[in-house]
This record gives C-alpha cells, sequence and structure tokens, in this order.
C-alpha cells in the first residue's frame, strides 16, 4: 500500500506541474461551466429575508457527478438559499476542476465544490494568494471500469485507450499514478505511452465507450455507473488504494478575496453545505432523489435506477476535508523529486467550518498542519 500511495503521489506533482503549464488548454475546454436551472421552489427568496451584508448574491460551483451531491442536494432542497436569506445563491456546472479554477480566479464563482488535484494547483501556481480550502464534502466515488470483452484482468490495461475527464484533473492525475505504479510509462501531456489517456468530457465519456473509440475510464459517479449499464465492468475502485479507503474526492473552496470581503456569505454557505451533509446522511433514498432531480435540472436528463443507486452507495458524504490524504499527495510528490517543495501551508481555512460544526453540536475538523496560521 505504501508503495502505491508512493507512485501515486509522484504522478501528482506531474499532474500539478501538467496543469500549471495549461492553465488556458483547461479553460478553452469547457469555459467557464454552465448556469444550472431553477426548478425548485425550495431554492426560492423567502418573503421578508435580508441580504447578508447587503450582498445581492454569491456565485457556487459545482459539477455535474453525484461526488457533488452536497451541492447538487443542497441546490435542490434549498438549505444554501435558506442560510443566505436576500442573497441569491446562483449555481454554475463544470466538468472539470481545471476550468473552475479558472472561474475562480477570474471572478466567475466565489465559492465551488472541487476535487484536491486542482486545488493544491490553484493555490500553488498563485503562490497561495487565490484560494482556500474551508470545507470538505465526499470521499471515494471513483472507479475505473473497462471493457471485459478487451480487458479481463489489470495488466490488460496496458496499450488500451483510457478516458478520463480533463488534462490535469483529479482522476486524470490519480490514472496516471496508477499506471506509473504498474511499471508503466505515459506522457503526462500529450497522454500517450504504454497506455493511452484519452481526456474526454465526463458527458461523452459514455457514448465514446458505446461506439468503442475508448477501451474503458478512470472517472467519478455516476459516469462510472453509466458505464456499467453500458456492459462495462469495473476493474478497480480507487478507495482500494488509499488506508482506510477514504479519500477526498471533493473539497469546498473560495476565493481568499470573498473570503475576507463577505466572510458572513460563506459562513452561511458552510452552514448550508453542514444542514445539507446531515440531512443526507440521515435521509439517504430521498438525498438520492433530490440529487437525481438536481441532475434532471441542470442536465436535462435524469439518471435511471441502474445507475443512480450503485453509484450513490460508493460516496460518503462528509464535512471533513481529509486533509492529510492532500499533504500525503503534496508530501510524496515532494519526496520523489518532481515538484519543488510546495508552500502548502495556509491552503485550509477550517476556522468558519469549524464554528458552524461547533454550534451545531459536531466534531470539529482538522487541517493536518496546513491551516491557516
Amino acid at each position: 500500500m505504501s508503495a502505491i500511495r508512493s507512485t501515486r503521489n509522484k504522478l501528482l506533482g506531474r499532474g500539478i506541474a501538467l496543469v500549471t503549464a495549461l492553465p488556458l488548454l483547461a479553460l478553452a475546454a469547457c469555459s467557464y461551466g454552465s448556469e444550472a436551472k431553477e426548478d425548485n421552489a425550495a431554492a426560492k427568496v423567502a418573503a421578508g429575508s435580508k441580504k447578508i451584508d447587503g450582498l445581492g448574491s454569491v456565485k457556487i460551483g459545482y459539477f455535474g457527478n453525484l461526488t457533488h451531491a452536497t451541492a447538487l442536494v443542497g441546490n435542490q432542497k434549498g438549505f444554501f438559499q435558506k442560510e443566505l436569506g436576500a442573497t441569491q445563491a446562483k449555481y454554475q456546472i463544470f466538468n472539470a476542476g481545471p476550468s473552475e479554477i479558472e472561474a475562480l480566479n477570474s471572478g466567475s464563482i466565489d465559492i465551488g465544490w472541487i476535487g484536491p488535484s486542482p486545488s493544491i494547483n490553484g493555490f500553488t501556481k498563485s503562490e497561495g494568494k487565490n484560494l482556500r480550502i474551508i470545507g470538505g464534502s465526499a470521499s471515494g466515488g471513483v472507479k475505473l471500469v473497462v471493457n471485459p470483452k478487451k480487458i479481463t484482468s489489470l495488466k490488460d490495461v496496458k496499450g488500451k485507450k483510457i478516458a478520463t475527464p480533463q488534462l490535469g484533473n483529479t482522476q486524470d492525475v490519480a490514472f496516471l499514478n496508477w499506471a506509473a505504479e504498474q511499471g508503466w510509462k505515459v506522457d503526462p501531456q500529450s497522454g500517450k505511452g504504454d497506455v493511452s489517456v484519452v481526456r474526454t468530457d465526463n458527458k461523452i465519456t459514455p457514448d465514446a465507450y458505446k461506439s468503442g473509440s475508448i477501451d474503458g475510464a478512470w472517472v467519478p459517479e455516476p459516469t462510472a455507473s453509466k458505464l456499467v449499464a453500458e456492459g462495462g465492468k469495473v476493474l478497480l475502485d480507487e478507495s482500494d488504494l488509499w488506508p482506510d479507503k477514504k479519500f477526498v474526492i471533493t473539497n469546498i473552496i473560495v476565493s481568499q478575496k470573498f473570503l475576507k470581503e463577505h466572510p458572513k456569505v460563506v459562513e452561511a454557505v458552510l452552514k448550508g453545505s453542514v444542514e445539507t451533509n446531515k440531512w443526507i446522511n440521515a435521509n439517504p433514498d430521498d438525498a438520492k432523489a433530490a440529487a437525481n432531480k438536481q441532475l434532471e435540472a441542470d442536465s436535462g436528463k435524469a439518471l435511471p435506477a441502474d445507475v443512480l443507486d450503485p453509484a450513490w452507495k460508493s460516496i460518503q458524504i462528509t464535512n471533513d476535508p481529509l486533509a492529510s490524504t492532500l499533504n500525503t499527495e503534496a508530501d510524496h510528490a515532494v519526496k520523489a523529486g518532481l515538484l519543488e517543495k510546495p508552500n502548502l501551508n495556509g491552503i485550509y481555512d477550517l476556522t468558519l467550518l469549524n464554528k458552524v460544526l461547533a454550534a451545531a453540536g459536531e466534531s470539529k475538523v482538522d487541517d493536518a498542519g496546513l491551516g491557516v496560521k
């Protein structure tokens, strides 16, 4: 397991460097995301509500993935809007992390649900000046799904075409790490080598699988279960590569400028997140239905039960950012000599989250020594 984590994190360093070098490519691929649709009465601003600090709106980003269930359910059930009062929650949908980081940098969003690799990249690229991780959201929910007619064992992945969501995103880096652990050489930028990495939008991946243009994919839910519904087989669950089968898949980040200027708004969003997570864990079936309803509102199509049910089971919803897993990734990349020692001090600011958790009678969470001093 130690060897797996070490090699996995060696390639993380490469992934960070790769994303740093190519931010405009990520931006061109996904622009700044698409606006979420509003079909839920619960998300409407309640009559008589007041704006927080006079702010008219807060712009929130997330992916159309079940690994972003907190954002999906919080939007659909109105948990965020309830805490924000008359400060309107406005949502943007993204395919993967690099494009969301660009949106955060440009001010197109203020707060976002996002994976660990782009969080590290965004922080280090700006020398610690553009974002903070302010909370956790989910663990797990990432799988390698393959065509069983072409791939029957892990060693068979060599020489095949495997999709990831976007150049330098969390799953892209994870797959490159795993491939290196197998002893295979892959050029991170081109994706060419002993295995071909094909960067493909999650919305397109199932069609690419059906057409035979890819042989499998390392993807988050629900894309993984969509591939299984098309006849694919889960060859590897990424959770099996981690101690206790826990690893951060979704963080909550905020623009440092927005955090400094509107801490009460950020606190309100975190209250909404904690309430959402509490409701999800207490009402898993209703929460699953709410997430699916928001996916339908955002994409125009709900997930069928044979996709939704297995996908939902593989995701753990949590307020804990699982900071030690992020820390381990960065440390191993440095020890491998593939990344100049990044200064991750201050990447976390869990002050407001721990305030919210304490008020809710819940346990505080730890920043693994990487918090604001």
